[in-house]
């Protein structure tokens, strides 16, 4: 089995990368947030058409599913140099979020979970489903 790189492991991959080819100039948080947003529009397009079944299909095509494991490496890869450059580390941001959700969005009963009517449901509420509101 292949040892997976850690976090920090494929930022400094990512670093180096863009050093080699001199691209730390245009690594800005405004430049990488639109590569975010644009590879992240990139993973909907694979769905944009499809019916939730065929979505919840889409890895059984090896074409496919090679484009999807693209587009989310692509995803992560913006995130993790935008969190490299803001000096926002990615774990301890989501662990803290969902902690606050957890706290907006309490399950029914009082348990943790993913409980969906929780929450005030102001515009600032997100989807209450605790996927990252």
């Amino acid at each position: 089995m292949t040892k997976h790189p850690d976090l920090a492991q494929l930022q400094r991959r990512l670093a180096e990368f863009a050093a080699a080819r001199n691209w730390q100039p245009y690594h800005t948080p405004k430049n990488l947030a639109t590569a975010l947003s644009v590879e992240a529009a990139e993973l909907v397009e694979i769905f944009q058409w499809l019916t939730p079944q065929e979505s919840a299909r889409v890895m059984d095509d090896p074409d496919t599913a090679h484009r999807v494991r693209d587009e989310v490496a692509d995803v992560l890869a913006y995130l993790l140099q935008l969190c490299e450059v803001l000096g926002v580390d990615p774990l301890t941001a989501l662990a803290e979020k969902i902690e606050r959700n957890e706290k907006r969005f309490p399950a029914p009963g009082g348990g943790e979970g993913g409980g969906a009517d929780g929450g005030s449901g102001g515009a600032d509420e997100g989807s209450g489903r605790g996927d990252g509101a």
